[in-house]
């Protein structure tokens, strides 16, 4: 039999730069088989072609895998952009859905057209669109890009996210495993070495499940590389995105920095003599607020004093319907990170223009504030200012001041500037007292960055005075924006804080009876109520127990274009104006005082009142958003500070308990782990919800919410922030004995094996890999409010919907106001 020779094309092999020229110009997917066919490169050719695109690849020219590649920094003629907002116009622009920005450059933002080949719904924001891009002009139409699609693609179900380690598959090839960065999915994915993309150990990438017929084993994709965290220093990455949270302001964004008008007095009050101070923490860089306090001279308000409180007037750069403006409302508040600070508004407005700095002219919005001599509040005005702040001090350095530690810089200002503050806060402070907000006492901790992007130190930053008397004079503030607004009959968005629910009221009452506390006498619900809760348990054992289940009890504060008033601080009506640079809701407010008394341009506009209901919404929920990412962000960098001391025992305090087991929170680094009830040793545990603790069926021996424990640290997940801990401490003594559950519910977790980080799921192979301690865990609810007393379950048999609840966590910088 005669063998067949191979065939081989005698046509010379492209070039590189030919290929790349292929590449530009091709109107669909590219990869190894359309190169070929394209060259007509048949047989052993195809070896020396796989040779030279291995080599490009090395090279940065091109990247992706054999089916699907593209050259770095271009765009190809038919590609997936996912469209990101609207512009002042109306028109919705678009980025790449493939791009790395830190080996590529700057998101390429893409106007989209209209499309002959598209037919259906048009596209809005979200969508992720298949279209035809063409080059074009950007100084005649503002865009270097026009897109016109000719299909809307299916919405992302969930976008999957987690961070590539180069490994060996079994043929000895280069391929990956996708580590877990989600604290509910704790499971590693294989990834074939011709799906990896070239994605580089260490690399944040996105991507989708996959399996190669019906008896393969699931496995990962990488679909999109996304950046190095560690490279970056920047462990935030991760959550930005994870949550979408937008990084990147557009190049038509930017242009328009170049054309804000300039300010003049026209309409504004020049109160540039005014020795206005600033007092912010030390690292800040935008000091959006400043104060200024004296004696009331007039003979009718003996003992009284005047405050002025002046707010950065960024109303006057980004006005309703610009590109600046629908990229803050798209992002609708600042992100503050510990390695860095996500901004709603560009630098050179958030850090300079409207950054009230020492010595420099700015213009501000101001409020005056006159109080008598028990701290009511007799009158305020509002006007639009040009001003100069006359001293910039730290907390720390405000404080020293006015205890006679005065340093260089802050020893001329003590008298003519922080003691007629201190002494108007001391006269505020007696109305306050009389009002009686609620008073939760809860430490936050600070996380101290090197320059490389680690933890330095983490540390627990004292309160003074001086952060309440900052504190305060916003509250007042905001206070007098609602009612000057609600007086001129000015359409708003206020801040409220709704009383608890019934059944959380209950919930609280139960467990208070526990501890023979009483909530208090009947009558209206008042947040004294609860001052008065925690009154009762100042200095006793279970103080923090008692902090914790009165926050816990709390509904949660949100933005209404309709007021409830605000339970926390007991007021009737209440708005945030004082940090216009970071929140979008205090710009509204802003625009509503310009409109509202003529102060001339930037007002709000009808579009945007019609608007109120929508945006409170949305705004509310790019809150809550940021505060999920900044506290994610908090668990990564403490577990990686944290990942080389595994097997080292520390002091903390039990802060949430559940039938899959106890969550602890370390004293030191406020680090929050979780113990699984199956590694509870010498008893069976059963969940008894009415006192927030797990007790011993045999011995009575009790773990409840607020104690003090020892935890020995075992395992670390540092890339999703999980921590596992194991008990060293015994439980709390006891001989009461609780009711047997079913016999069908009964665990022996006391012989259950502790299970590792690489314990193997079940059903599956080594392409996927979960910590069956922490599955679910971390979505367990902290509290029950029921009363019931239930049999726990080993955390591998704990319900998925169920829903994580405990501390809140604060931003990296401490709100000056409720």
């Amino acid at each position: 039999m005669v063998k067949k020779k191979k065939q081989t094309s005698d046509r010379p092999l492209p070039s590189k730069e030919e290929i790349l020229t292929f590449m530009q110009d091709a109107q669909g997917k590219v990869g190894k088989r359309e190169i070929a066919r394209a060259f007509h490169i048949k047989g052993g050719q195809r070896i020396a072609l796989k040779r030279i695109l291995k080599e490009m690849s090395e090279d940065g020219l091109i990247e992706g895998n054999r089916k699907k590649m593209r050259q770095p920094g271009t765009l190809q003629k038919v590609t997936i952009v996912k469209i990101v907002g609207q512009d002042g116009e109306g028109d919705y622009f678009a980025n790449p859905v493939q791009w790395n920005v830190q080996k590529e450059g700057p998101l390429p933002v893409i106007l989209i057209g209209e499309g002959k080949e598209h037919r259906g719904s048009p596209p809005g924001v979200g969508d992720r669109v298949l279209a035809h891009i063409d080059k074009v002009d950007k100084e005649q139409i503002g865009y270097g890009f026009v897109a016109r699609p000719i299909k809307v693609l299916p919405r992302d179900k969930q976008r999957l996210l987690g961070v590539f380690q180069t490994v060996d598959d079994p043929t000895g090839r280069t391929g990956g495993e996708i580590q877990p960065i989600d604290k509910k999915q704790l499971k590693n994915w294989f990834v074939h070495p011709n799906d990896c993309s070239g994605a580089t150990t260490g690399e944040l990438v996105a991507f989708e499940i996959t399996s190669r017929g019906r008896s393969s084993i699931p496995r990962a994709n990488v679909t999109e590389r996304l950046g190095n965290p560690e490279d970056q220093g920047l462990i935030s990455l991760i959550a930005i995105e994870t949550h979408g949270i937008p990084n990147h302001f557009p190049e038509f964004v930017l242009t328009e920095l170049s054309h804000l008008p300039e300010v003049t007095l026209e309409k504004r009050e020049d109160l540039r003599d005014t020795p206005f101070v600033t007092i912010d923490p030390a690292d800040a860089r935008d000091h959006d607020d400043a104060v200024w306090a004296t004696r009331d001279t007039s003979p009718d308000n003996e003992g009284g004093y005047v405050v002025i409180v002046a707010i950065a007037d960024v109303s006057y750069y980004v006005r309703p319907g610009t590109a600046l403006d629908e990229e803050a409302q798209r992002r609708g508040n600042s992100v503050y990170f510990p390695d860095r600070v996500v901004p709603m508004l560009p630098k050179l407005i958030s850090n300079d223009l409207c950054s009230l700095r020492e010595g420099e002219e700015r213009p501000a919005l101001a409020v005056k504030l006159i109080f008598d001599k028990g701290g009511q509040k007799q009158s305020h005005e509002f006007s639009r200012i040009l001003m100069k702040s006359a001293a910039k001090l730290s907390y720390d350095q405000a404080q020293a001041g006015i205890e006679g530690r005065a340093d260089e810089k802050t020893a001329p200002f003590v008298e003519p500037l922080l003691k007629p503050l201190w002494e108007a806060y001391a006269v505020v402070q007696k109305a306050r007292k009389n009002r009686a907000p609620l008073e939760l006492d809860l430490p936050e901790r600070k996380i101290l960055m090197d320059e490389n992007g680690g933890i330095k130190d983490i540390i627990t930053p004292d309160r003074f005075d001086a952060h309440k008397l900052i504190e305060e004079f916003m509250i007042q503030a905001n206070v007098a924006a609602a009612q000057t607004l609600e007086q001129k009959k000015t359409p708003l968005i206020y801040r409220v804080h709704d009383q608890p629910s019934d059944e959380k009221i209950q919930g609280l009452k139960d467990f208070l009876a526990t501890l023979d506390l009483s909530f208090g006498g009947s009558g209206p619900l008042k947040a004294k109520l609860f001052n008065g809760i925690l009154s009762q348990a100042k200095g006793k054992e279970w103080e923090d127990m008692v902090t914790e289940m009165v926050l816990r009890s709390q509904s949660q504060a949100e933005y209404r274009p309709d007021n409830l008033g605000h339970f926390g601080l007991n007021l009737a009506r209440y708005a945030h104006f004082t940090s216009p640079i970071r929140r979008y809701a205090d710009l509204i407010v802003h625009r509503g005082l310009v409109r509202a008394l003529g102060f001339g341009e930037g007002g709000l506009v009808d579009d945007e009142i019609d608007q109120l209901d929508e945006l409170s919404q949305q705004i509310s929920d790019f809150e809550r958003r940021a505060m999920v990412a900044e506290r994610e962000t908090v668990d990564r960098l403490i577990a990686s500070f944290l990942s080389s001391k595994v097997g080292s025992d520390f002091k903390g305090r039990i802060a949430g308990v559940t039938r899959a087991g106890l969550f602890v929170k370390l004293d030191d680094t406020g680090a929050d782990g979780f113990i699984p009830i199956s590694t509870l040793a010498n008893d069976y545990y059963i969940h008894d919800e009415e006192h927030q603790a797990l007790v011993g069926e045999r011995t009575g021996e009790r773990f409840h919410l607020g104690q003090r424990v020892d935890v020995r640290l075992v395992e670390i997940v540092p890339t999703a922030g999980a921590i596992r801990f194991e008990m060293i401490s015994n439980g709390v003594a006891g001989s009461a004995k609780v009711s047997r559950a079913p016999r069908s519910r009964i665990r022996k977790p006391s012989r259950h094996k502790s299970s590792s980080f690489k314990g193997k799921q079940r059903g599956s192979s080594k392409s996927t890999r979960e910590v069956s301690n922490f599955k679910n865990s971390d979505s367990e609810q902290k509290s029950g409010t029921s009363g019931s007393k239930k049999r726990a379950k080993t955390s591998s048999t704990s319900k998925k919907d169920a829903k994580r609840k405990g501390g809140r966590v604060l931003s990296k910088r401490k709100p000056k106001e409720g």
